[in-house]
């Protein structure tokens, strides 16, 4: 039985004992007031929320930001609750086209417009104290050749990453499937572009190495180590794009967790199941649990979880 979101007295769960920190995201609670979904993750014990801003969920494009910001700050203060921004909202900007316009658009004003939301969003993490602000490439518009991709994306970050430099809050790009950035090694490719600049992170989201990458979940989590600012995390089968609960597809999460674990990541990983936010409440209530038991399966010692 879930508490009440409006009556619970947050009551957190003593911690698992692993130095790995779980959320949920809030893409996956949309039928939710933000404020509700908030106390129902505090209640439910995680340690933090990827908030993807959205317009029932801290919008970033209506009045007063700055205010309104403010107060889901001293929200989640009170809550005890991490977050992690993500920028991942379908219709924010055109609400005709999913995640448009893209960074990789052939109009300039229409990359402009994503640009905004990121810099925005960067300050928006500032504000909240957020471990990061996520972001991904955008899929290649038809009939732009991959080099003008490139460039462009290049070019469209530069900007956001000044503005993350400033504010000292990383931006962490995420691999997503059909995209221009679709793998680590895209991730580099871009890292390598920009200079590797101090600012630039990864998100690695554990789902979509089981979809395409060349390697193992755990090894993946192994080789991006060094780059890891935001993990996300969700079942996923072999060449399928589809965000599972955890059972419903093939990845053998404990191996995952401890090389996690491993890596020394301290900051939030999140449970991303955007398209199960009917039932949000049920999945996040199930999904701790799961997280939990997987992180106790890890082995003692200096390769495993910390005494």
């Amino acid at each position: 039985m879930i508490p009440s979101p409006r009556t619970a007295t947050h009551t957190r769960p003593a911690p698992a004992p692993h130095p790995l920190r779980f959320g949920y995201g809030t893409n996956g609670l949309t039928d939710l007031r933000l404020d509700d979904a908030l106390a129902l993750l505090a209640d439910l014990g995680y340690d933090g929320v990827g908030l993807t801003l959205d317009h029932m969920h801290l919008d970033p494009l209506a009045p007063d930001l700055a205010a309104r910001t403010g107060k889901v700050a001293n929200r989640l203060a009170a809550l005890g609750l991490g977050v992690t921004v993500e920028t991942g909202a379908r219709y924010v900007l055109d609400p005709r086209r999913k995640h448009g316009p893209s960074l990789l658009d052939p109009a300039p004003e229409d990359r402009a417009r994503r640009v905004g939301l990121l810099t925005r969003a960067v300050q928006v993490a500032a504000d909240l104290g957020a471990h990061a602000v996520h972001c991904f490439s955008g899929v290649t518009p038809a009939g732009t050749d991959e080099d003008t991709a490139w460039k462009r994306l290049a070019e469209a970050l530069t900007p956001v990453l000044d503005a993350a430099t400033r504010a000292g809050v990383p931006l962490a790009v995420e691999p997503e499937p059909g995209h221009l950035l679709a793998t680590l090694a895209d991730f580099h490719r871009l890292r390598r572009t920009l200079g590797d600049p101090a600012a630039l992170g990864l998100t690695l989201d554990i789902g979509h190495c089981q979809c395409l990458e060349p390697l193992s979940p755990a090894d993946c989590v192994r080789a991006a180590g060094p780059w890891l600012r935001h993990v996300q995390i969700e079942d996923m089968h072999r060449g399928i794009h589809e965000h599972l609960p955890f059972g419903d597809g093939e990845i053998d999460f404990p191996p995952v967790l401890e090389a996690l674990a491993a890596t020394g990541y301290q900051a939030l990983t999140v449970v991303e199941l955007p398209r199960h936010s009917h039932a949000g409440p049920h999945f996040a209530e199930q999904s701790l649990p799961f997280l939990h038991r997987a992180a106790r399966a890890i082995p003692e010692g200096p390769e495993g979880r910390t005494p």
